[in-house]
């Protein structure tokens, strides 16, 4: 367990205004004062290249009313992006927009050869906009421009040296494109495209001239929020900034219907919302029907201004909800399995792993749960066709896109295709080459890491005295917020004296505990924790809020627990 180190400097730059408890969190994470306002108006600009050539074809598509066609992507991120993207059009005066996304199991990722076929024969469009998507599309794209349909792609996932052959391409993460933050989500970027749009088309007097009211695109940041949450995107003041307004529209549920009609299946109050509950229950519900199913159903939820489709809607992702969760339990079970057969003499540098019987949208987060128990790059296959596709979930110490990279050109022939970011991929490899690949990645991630198998430790804000531990200093922490990957919510360590305690939930911990030299005695509960046997502890915890049946409290959200 490590203490973060701060800024000494920028902790004595912080005015009065901020709570003297905040001013070392802040320093411990290198924010200034300035990056700590989360208005509109400190939102970056459009620096994008090829910005200037999508404008001019966006807006002779709004012009001649052609047929727009969004190409999403099959998850939380691709969802929320589809619908900033037909909402935006729609409010521009389009009257031919409609969207269109792979199933996974039909089409595969992206901007595919079989989904620009599929848009041909449904959707006859003039124009397609990519969404969470496109950047390693090349097929797809190419045929896209033969068949005569321009195409926009909008992605923020890595390039590799060659680009499709598009229209325009917009993605913060192009060679040499002057927009400040890397860090944007597929719905940051979208949202950025059409902000952009309207700029344009407002200064050349297209609303005015056909009769269109002006588009407020404030009334989308509850979808961009949600989209940038659970895509676990780094957490920028520019990503931080498009979060906090979404989420204090949704508060005042100034947002969708489908992300209220989400909250209220998930048992969350939309006044009282933080973006952990976006991440952990509306996004969870949106990403089930595209692991499982086909994500439009999401996209009509978060679609339409009816609370009761909505609701309707949300009941269907709940129960595509909890058959991922069933079979989710089962695989990990089956995974944990063989791990535990597998000789751990020298230690794990990757864990390649992977079923016959395994679902293809749920090894995802498989490879994110076992990443985060042995602290190594870890992919998981399931049987896809004639292929095995892959998710691979890494640590901060290895770029798995670059890695990928490395792996394919030391190895012809070996990956099919793959893409990705830095934490995250997605690859597809011939069935009879698993335990090739097994072996090169492992080989790989242990030259990278100089045969050194990194140590993780829990990074803490340090110790508390007893008079800080309270509700008051939980409430300065959440509206702090919002937190998350790269602006981690605080976590403090103390030695305690169990009081009390009792499992919940069958799996849960649910404690009393008490400061050692301190007579107060809080709440605590530890996720999936085995009742203690030691009476003294040594606990890293989070500052929570619980709320129940009026009553709101201090909660102490235990992240680790060990004997003294």
């Amino acid at each position: 367990m490590l203490t973060r180190e701060f800024d000494q400097a920028l902790f004595e730059s912080y005015s009065d205004d901020i709570p003297t408890f905040l001013k070392k969190i802040y320093a411990a994470r290198g924010v200034s004062e300035t990056q700590l306002s989360l208005g509109l108006n400190n939102l970056l600009t459009p620096k994008f290249d090829q910005l200037n050539d999508a404008l001019a074809i966006l807006e002779q598509a709004l012009l001649a009313q052609q047929r727009i066609l969004i190409i999403g992507d099959f998850d939380c991120d691709g969802a929320t992006a589809s619908v900033v993207a037909v909402k935006s059009l729609r409010m521009m005066g389009a009257k031919y927009v409609d969207f269109l996304v792979p199933n996974r199991f039909e089409h595969g990722y992206g901007l595919s050869p079989e989904i620009v076929k599929l848009a041909i024969k449904e959707k006859q469009p003039d124009l397609i906009i990519t969404v969470d998507n496109g950047i390693s599309s090349f097929e797809g794209a190419k045929l896209a421009k033969s068949s005569g349909i321009q195409v926009i792609i909008t992605d923020h996932h890595l390039p590799s040296e060659n680009l499709p052959e598009a229209s325009a391409i917009i993605n913060p993460n192009l060679k040499g494109c002057e927009f400040l933050s890397k860090n944007l989500a597929g719905v940051g970027v979208c949202f950025y495209l059409f902000s952009a749009l309207k700029t344009h088309l407002n200064k050349a007097q297209y609303f005015v001239k056909n009769n269109i009211p002006l588009p407020d695109l404030r009334t989308v940041l509850d979808l961009v929020a949600l989209g940038t949450v659970a895509d676990v995107v780094r957490l920028d003041q520019n990503n931080r900034i498009l979060i906090d307004q979404g989420i204090k529209r949704i508060q005042v549920k100034q947002c969708a219907p489908g992300i209220l009609a989400l909250l209220e299946i998930a048992n969350r109050q939309a006044q009282t919302l933080q973006a952990s509950d976006l991440g952990f229950a509306v996004g969870p519900r949106l990403n089930a029907a595209g692991r499982l199913s086909d994500i439009s159903r999401g996209i009509k939820c978060l679609l339409t201004d009816d609370i009761n489709d909505a609701r309707r809607y949300a009941q269907e992702l709940e129960e595509f909800n909890q058959k991922r969760k069933t079979e989710q339990a089962r695989i990990q079970d089956e995974a944990q399995a063989i791990v535990d057969s597998q000789d751990v003499s020298e230690g794990k540098f990757a864990l390649s792993l992977f079923d016959p019987s395994w679902h293809e949208g749920i090894v995802g987060i498989v490879a994110g749960k076992l990443k985060e128990d042995y602290h190594c790059p870890v992919a998981v296959f399931a049987k896809s066709g004639d292929f095995l596709k892959g998710s691979i979930r890494s640590i901060p110490s290895v770029h798995i896109k670059d890695l990928l990279d490395l792996v394919d050109r030391e190895n012809p022939g070996l990956i099919l295709k793959f893409g990705g970011h830095a934490m995250a991929a997605g690859l597809s490899i011939k069935a009879e080459n698993f335990w090739s690949f097994k072996r090169a990645f492992n080989d790989a991630i242990k030259a990278h890491l100089n045969d050194q198998i990194p140590t993780v430790e829990l990074l803490t804000d340090g110790d508390l005295e007893a008079f800080d531990v309270s509700l008051e200093n939980a409430e300065i922490i959440k509206n702090a917020g919002p937190w998350g990957q790269g602006f981690d919510e605080p976590i403090f360590f103390g030695e305690f004296d169990v009081v009390d305690q009792k499992v919940v939930g069958e799996k849960h911990l649910k404690c009393r505990l008490k400061l050692q030299g301190d007579t107060q005695v809080h709440d605590a509960i530890a996720f999936f924790q085995a009742p203690l046997e030691s009476t003294q502890v040594k606990v890293a915890y989070k500052l929570s809020i619980n709320i129940w049946r009026g009553n709101t409290s201090l909660q102490l959200m235990v992240e680790q627990i060990n004997p003294v």
